[in-house]
């Protein structure tokens, strides 16, 4: 089995006739979704086509009320009246709404969007390890614990529950999976993906694709979501090792290690790609006609969209220095292949992309193929025939069964470094020291993408789930176990500040205890307020272990973070 899953990577590299040729086109067309996307886009305006091509964030249509976010009729209509948007992302001000609340706010956005231009909106979330920003969700393990597994089952089941969910929420479509390869530690995004290896990513991100979207991308029911795999590609291995930098990477590993991932996602249905942020080769990706039309639509005949990340097209002149200004950035990364931007805060994008038209420095075949990957997608997902999918639709929504499954995923996902002395398993009746950071947080235990971007409220969200404290607790009994805190996170502040106490009356409770149970790691981040430069954990939690091991107590650590950080001394 494995054997003939490496097959089709392994064509990427040698003689076509030597292994299982790749069919083209990777997603055979439906001829009946051609006929209407050929139909719609004959009707359809030029600024209509435009709004097809535009995606924009939730907060301008809206306004924090006193019941929480609330949509604002007059911005409804000027995004959907004057500009013709087509596409709506995140959580309001990227705060989690419940599936109650999300079937309030997608509905009114499909009624302005069918109201004055016919056509559905495509809305998409974040739902990076579970339904992540759903309120009440499903959470599953975070990408790189599902690696460990070794179980691309886990990765299949997973994407299946959450686009359930997330169709419970009236959300069509997922910025997930992440298939970048992590090869520097550094980088903050370590954990989003299924690791350093090609082929495991290739594997769980077909598994993926299919639990996400069905086996049918053609024909996409109200159990599933489309996908839009990231971030293509080479955006694991900054040469800086810090979030949207550069990458230097040689002609063979990018064709043969980096591609091999997205070619065997798209080969199983993948219905969107979104690029990486940053530059290959000094050629920023939103600019290479290269690797965007060439490698991804023509050479492999796929006809799905290419999304950009946040605001990117605007780091061609803002940081990448390609462009001049704002229109040739646009000029630059249409022309080279992107479909849709990401222009979360502003539609002078709208205005500038038909100037450029107008004057002839962007086709009208160009706009006509991204406005037809567009409506090809939203044919794809049946949301001409029905916009919405709702909560009472998906009875199992945040069910019982769905959390024993996602329970029994992070038990098989979890890594045992080393057993010495066959200190585990603990008998009951051990009496139990815990202390440490990720203790005592739900935070820690969750990371990025959990709730919030930077899963910085998981503790209030997530209360009704257990710490490690109170598992332990709750397993061995609240008399057997102290807590005494030593090294704390200070939530308020960076992922990485740190409070300490005396360790004094740590090391006077660990005499009555049998071991120490010491949680260290990291707390919570995503991209680059995750920026690393010292790979080392911090010396308040080194020094912490180092103390507490001075009392000649077994010690059990519980290592919980995003990335492997260095433990040495």
């Amino acid at each position: 089995m494995l054997r003939k899953s490496l097959l089709p990577l392994l064509a990427l590299a040698l003689p076509a006739f030597a292994y299982e040729p790749i069919t083209l086109p990777v997603i055979p067309s439906d001829p009946a979704i051609e006929k209407k996307v050929s139909e719609t886009l004959s009707r359809m305006t030029l600024d209509e086509k435009i709004g097809q091509m535009t995606q924009i964030q939730l907060d301008i249509l809206g306004e924090n009320g006193p019941d929480g976010f609330r949509l604002v009729q007059a911005k409804l209509d000027t995004i959907f009246g004057v500009y013709k948007v087509g596409s709506i992302l995140n959580a309001p001000y990227s705060y989690c709404l419940d599936a109650e609340a999300w079937n309030v706010v997608i509905p009114q956005i499909q009624e302005a969007s069918m109201k004055y231009m016919g056509i559905p909106c495509i809305y998409g979330l974040d739902q990076n390890h579970g339904t992540t920003y759903t309120n009440g969700g499903t959470l599953f393990p975070q990408n790189l614990n599902v690696a460990a597994s070794f179980n691309t089952e886990i990765a299949r089941r997973a994407a299946e529950i959450t686009a359930y969910e997330t169709r419970a929420s009236d959300c069509p479509w997922t910025f997930s999976p992440t298939l970048d390869l992590a090869r520097d530690p550094r980088w903050p995004r370590f954990w989003e993906n299924y690791g350093e290896d090609p082929l495991v990513n290739a594997l769980m991100g077909a598994a993926a694709v299919r639990g996400f979207q069905g086996d049918d991308p053609n024909h996409i029911d109200g159990n599933h979501i489309a996908v839009s795999v990231k971030h293509f590609m080479g955006y694991g291995v900054p040469f800086s090792g810090k979030d949207r930098t550069p990458a230097h990477i040689s002609p063979s590993d990018l064709r043969e290690k980096h591609f091999a991932p997205y070619l065997e996602a798209i080969k199983n249905g993948a219905l969107t790609v979104m690029v990486n942020s940053s530059s290959i080769n000094g050629t920023p990706v939103h600019a290479d006609w290269t690797l965007l039309t060439k490698w991804l639509k023509n050479d492999l005949q796929w006809d799905g969209l290419i999304v950009t990340d946040w605001a990117d097209i605007n780091n061609l002149y803002t940081r990448e220095k390609v462009a001049r200004d704002k229109k040739d950035a646009i000029r630059i990364a249409i022309n080279a292949g992107i479909d849709m931007a990401m222009e979360p805060y502003k539609v002078d994008y709208c205005t500038i992309l038909r100037e450029l038209v107008e004057e002839g420095s962007v086709s009208m075949e160009r706009i006509d193929d991204a406005a037809a990957r567009a409506l090809r997608l939203k044919y794809r997902l049946g949301l001409f025939d029905h916009p919405n999918t709702t909560l009472k639709e998906h009875p199992d929504h945040a069910s019982k069964k769905f959390r024993k499954e996602a329970l029994e995923s992070a038990v098989e996902t979890m890594v045992l470094l080393k057993n010495e002395d066959n200190l585990l398993p603990l008998s009951q009746g051990t009496r139990l020291l815990v202390t440490g950071p990720t203790a005592n947080s739900m935070r820690s235990l969750n990371g990025g993408w959990s709730y919030t971007w930077q899963g910085h409220l998981t503790d209030s969200y997530a209360k009704d789930y257990n710490t490690i404290l109170e598992a332990l607790s709750a397993t061995f009994g609240a008399t057997n176990v102290s807590y005494v805190p030593t090294v704390s996170f200070n939530n308020e502040g960076h992922y990485e500040d740190e409070t300490v106490s005396d360790f004094t009356p740590a090391l006077k409770a660990a005499e009555k205890a049998d071991v120490i149970v010491a949680c260290i790691g990291e707390n919570s981040y995503c991209e680059t307020p995750g920026n690393l430069t010292d790979l080392h954990l911090s010396a308040n939690q080194r020094e912490m272990v180092k103390a507490l091991a001075k009392t000649g107590k077994p010690i059990l650590l519980v290592i919980n973070e995003g990335r492997p950080r260095i433990l040495a001394d």
